[in-house]
Order: structure tokens, then C-alpha cells, then sequence
């Protein structure tokens, strides 16, 4: 398929679009405008790619990114205009924050600046409304934080929906807990070690939490805290919510949120795993394929996978820990290390000569790894993982049970899913109080305690065999979600016919945004 580029102005300033193919007249127009992440960034990607494949030529894809992320989604993006689809790159200008020349994501920004790319995504509006009224696309699907493209939506009377990367048990875990914030930081403030139970959650598990590992807009004033009911009204206010996950993963929670957190709920999930299977490599980056071929020197299940995702940072003396616990495992083991632009070399973060003790048995991917092709991988028969949801939903999809390490946000969250309500995950810890906000937590976990966990998850025996069963089903049922008459196909292609009748019928800014938002 041919190529083109064109250009627009975006508040004085150029984005250049890719094109693949020439637009029709006819063909469904959507623009996606994910955050300045990559787990929102690449599972939009897919999404995109996604509904472009399952209407072709009746639907063109646009993603709205910056320059920098562009460069991530390009092989995929390239992939599937070879396929013939309609799926377009429009760049937009990453605001000036201060950061340096590339960096315009989490996962590339140092800790300390993070709090840039979140200001980014404040003031990326202007050119992101400017764009939108100059393209005018049929339909906008935007990221959590760009909840103010309601109003653009309603001005050009076409429907806007929220992308959720995250599922439906975290979302109404957070919502219900937010009703008893007040409550929650006042116990907060007279006793750390206080336990919630999470109010009004569907089923017959009850959820509890201590206030420790709660996410931090629930305990302390910050921006998110001031605009979450923003984000909810305009949520509600939406043509409907498209999320990443499948139902069966997630009973009776999607049926809860369809009724309370959406007008119309779309589950679409597992995206990563509707994708070609040749694509896994170099999903959202330049995979070590490397690894991949090292995994298949080792015998079935016997290797540990350990990623903490692409922008949560461990201390060096935890990263040590670490490196000595899963060298005191005598597990074989896959590990991914962040590399940020600092230096890498590993005396940062393992003891000298480890590296040297580990060979052969352990292997360590600096920088972007292919998770769903290494989760795919006979040889992998554990995750050790943070829990950030596109982990959580890929290790089900791949049918390899977890241990847990949550860091940040929602993450403790998520754990409640995988060890106590899917139940096909164990902790790696409970020797002390864990949680986001250093000075409420225990911030090393020992060597001694992750070498034990490791060993004992591995060891073969009834709790070992439940898990990997367990894993087993959510894989079965993840498979038959995307295929054809499954939950998740079903759900794309409501989506699909749902837009293409909003487009058709003519939508009115009224039916997209009946509330009154009222901005901080």
C-alpha cells in the first residue's frame, strides 16, 4: 500500500502524518490519543490496528502521537499497513517541559522528572484540540488523563470514548474507595499500618488493603485527587469506555461496571494477545530476540521471567537483593533491567562477579524485552512481575502464573486479582508493610526472602499444580474471548457497528456530553 505525508498546523506548530492509503469517503475516521506511557501507548496501538483488520476499508486509524513515541509504534504500525489496513500516524508536537530531546515518556524519563511528562499531558490540550477541530474525525478514542476531549467531541458532534488500559476491578476498586476518602486519610493520618476493606465490590470476596499500599491520590491531596471526579463525570458523560481485558477474567466485575462506570462498555481484551503472532518481537520496541533463543536451550517451565515494567525504578541496593536472591534460587531465570540513559554497568545493581556466578543459568536483557513472545515460550513457567495490568492480563493470556511485586498506583490492587480472586499468583513477600510512599514502607525486600519465594513457587507439588491449572484455564478462556464469536470479538465489533450508526444517524454533541463539566 502506498505511502503519504501530509501536515497539519497544530497551534503554530507542524505534526506530520503518515498515511496509508487515501482517506474514503465513506471509511469510519478514529483518532486515538493515548497518554505519554507505554503500557497506554502500545495497547491503544493494538486496539487501533485491531479495529482497522476487522473492518478493512471500512475503517481508518489514526494515532495522535508525539515524534518520540512515534518511533515506538512504527513497526507495528508498519505491519499493518502492509496487511492492507488503514492504520495512520499523526504527530503532535510533545510540549516543551524541560525534559531532553527524545524523551517524551515515562519509561525514558529519569524518577525524578516524571512529574514533566504528567505536566505534559496537561499541556498538550491546546494542540490536541486544535488538531482534532482541524481533522475532524468521525469518532475520538482518548487516554484517561485527556478527559477534557469530551468538549472538543461534543463541538463536532461525534462520539468520544475513554481507553482504559486498565481493568474493570482496579477501576471500581479505586472509585468505591474514593467515595471514603475522607475516612481513609483520616485513618491514615493516626495509623499506618490501618486496613480498608473495599466497599460495594460485586461477589462474594471481600477485598481489603491497607492504607500503605492505596494509591497516593487516596490518601494525599494531588492533581489526580483534584481532578478524578472530573474524569469520572466526563466518563459518564461519554459515548461508552473501551477496556483491556476479557470478562472471564473479571466476573462479576465487568457486569458491575457496565452498569455503573459506562453508558456502553466495550471489553476488547487481551489486545496483545489479537496481534500477529510475527509482530511479538518487536512490539512496542526493539526486542532482544536474543533471549528468546537462550530460552530455548532451557527444559519446559523451568524459567523464572522477572520484569517490573517499562518506567517503575527499584533502588540499587533492592536491585541488589534481587540479583542475590535469584542467584541463591539455583532457578534458572530471564530478568529485565531498565536501562534509562544512566549508567548501566552492573556494579550499579549486583554484586561484583555476580553476573559471572550466574552464567548460563540466568540471562539479564537490559533496556525492552518482548514480554508476549517471552510469556509465550515453552521454557517460562513463572512471572515475577509488579503487576501493571498489561502484565497481569499478558501472563493469563500466556497461561503462566505469577508472583507478585507491586510498586506503584493500582498495582496493590491488582495483586487482589491475581492471588486471592483469579488466584493464579502468590506473593513474593509479606515480611513487611509495602507501598508506594517511602516513608510508609519497608523499602527492601531481602535476598533471603526472594531466593525462598522463587524456590518454593518453582518446586513442583499440589500448590504449584493448582496455580498452573488455574493459569491454564485463563488461557483457555482468553483465547476463545478473541476469537471469532468470543466475548472480546463480539465486543470489537459492537463497537465498530456502534460508531459506524452514531456516524450514519448523525450524533449530537447533546448525545455526547449531556453534563456540564465544570474544570478545577
Amino acid at each position: 500500500m502506498a505511502t503519504s505525508t501530509a501536515s497539519t498546523r497544530t497551534d503554530g506548530n507542524t505534526a506530520a502524518a503518515d498515511a496509508s492509503g487515501a482517506v474514503a469517503g465513506r471509511r469510519l475516521r478514529v483518532f486515538f490519543l493515548p497518554s505519554f506511557a507505554r503500557g497506554h501507548l502500545i495497547p491503544q496501538t493494538d486496539l487501533a490496528c485491531l479495529m482497522a483488520a476487522a473492518r478493512p476499508g471500512e475503517l481508518e486509524a489514526t494515532m495522535v502521537v508525539s515524534p518520540a513515541n512515534a518511533s515506538v509504534i512504527a513497526p507495528t504500525v508498519a505491519r499493518a499497513a502492509a496487511a492492507g489496513h488503514a492504520v495512520r500516524v499523526l504527530r503532535c508536537p510533545f510540549p516543551d517541559v524541560g525534559l531532553g530531546d527524545g524523551v517524551e515518556c515515562l519509561s525514558t524519563a529519569p524518577t525524578r522528572d516524571a512529574w514533566r511528562v504528567y505536566r505534559a499531558m496537561e499541556l498538550v490540550r491546546p494542540a490536541h484540540e486544535s488538531l482534532l477541530r482541524e481533522h475532524r474525525p468521525d469518532a475520538i478514542v482518548s487516554d484517561v488523563p485527556f478527559w477534557w476531549t469530551n468538549g472538543v467531541a461534543a463541538e463536532l458532534g461525534v462520539p468520544r470514548l475513554t481507553f482504559h488500559p486498565v481493568g474493570v476491578f482496579p477501576q471500581l476498586a479505586m472509585n468505591n474507595l474514593f467515595t471514603v476518602r475522607s475516612e481513609i486519610i483520616r485513618r491514615a493520618s493516626s495509623d499506618v499500618g490501618a486496613v480498608v476493606s473495599v466497599p460495594a465490590m460485586p461477589g462474594n470476596k471481600e477485598i481489603t488493603i491497607p492504607v500503605s499500599e492505596l494509591p497516593s491520590f487516596l490518601v494525599q491531596d494531588d492533581h489526580l485527587s483534584s481532578t478524578w471526579d472530573q474524569i469520572k463525570a466526563c466518563q459518564l458523560a461519554g459515548f461508552g469506555v473501551i477496556v483491556n481485558t476479557f470478562v472471564d477474567l473479571e466476573r462479576p466485575y465487568c457486569e458491575e461496571f457496565s452498569h455503573v462506570d459506562a453508558r456502553r462498555a466495550y471489553f476488547v481484551g487481551p489486545l496483545a494477545a489479537q496481534q500477529p503472532s510475527c509482530s511479538a518481537v518487536q512490539r512496542g520496541g526493539d526486542g532482544n530476540a536474543e533471549c528468546l533463543s537462550w530460552l530455548s536451550t532451557k527444559p519446559s517451565r523451568s524459567v523464572v521471567y522477572i520484569c517490573f515494567g517499562s518506567w517503575a525504578h527499584f533502588s540499587a541496593a533492592q536491585s541488589r537483593e534481587l540479583a542475590l536472591g535469584l542467584e541463591a534460587s539455583n532457578q534458572p531465570f530471564l530478568w529485565v533491567v531498565r536501562a534509562d540513559g544512566s549508567d548501566d554497568s552492573t556494579s550499579q545493581w549486583a554484586p561484583e562477579g555476580w553476573e559471572e556466578r550466574v552464567a548460563g543459568r540466568g540471562m539479564v536483557v537490559r533496556g525492552w524485552a518482548p514480554q508476549v513472545a517471552v510469556l509465550a515460550h515453552p521454557s517460562v513457567g513463572a512471572f515475577l512481575t509488579h503487576c501493571g495490568w498489561n502484565s497481569v492480563l499478558e501472563a493469563a493470556s500466556a497461561g503462566v502464573p505469577v508472583l507478585t511485586w507491586p510498586l506503584v498506583f493500582e498495582q496493590f490492587i491488582n495483586e487482589r486479582l491475581v492471588t486471592g480472586v483469579a488466584a493464579f499468583g502468590a506473593r513474593v513477600w509479606d515480611g513487611g508493610t509495602r507501598g508506594e510512599r517511602a516513608k510508609e514502607a519497608e523499602t527492601t525486600v531481602p535476598a533471603e526472602a526472594i531466593a525462598r519465594a522463587v524456590a518454593g513457587f518453582m518446586e513442583r507439588g499440589a500448590r504449584r499444580e493448582r496455580m498452573e491449572a488455574r493459569a491454564g484455564e485463563l488461557a483457555e478462556c482468553a483465547r476463545v474471548a478473541v476469537g471469532e464469536n468470543g466475548s472480546s470479538w463480539c465486543d470489537i465489533h459492537r463497537l465498530i457497528d456502534d460508531l459506524v450508526q452514531a456516524k450514519d444517524s448523525g450524533l449530537t454533541p447533546r448525545q455526547n456530553n449531556p453534563v456540564v463539566i465544570k474544570e478545577a
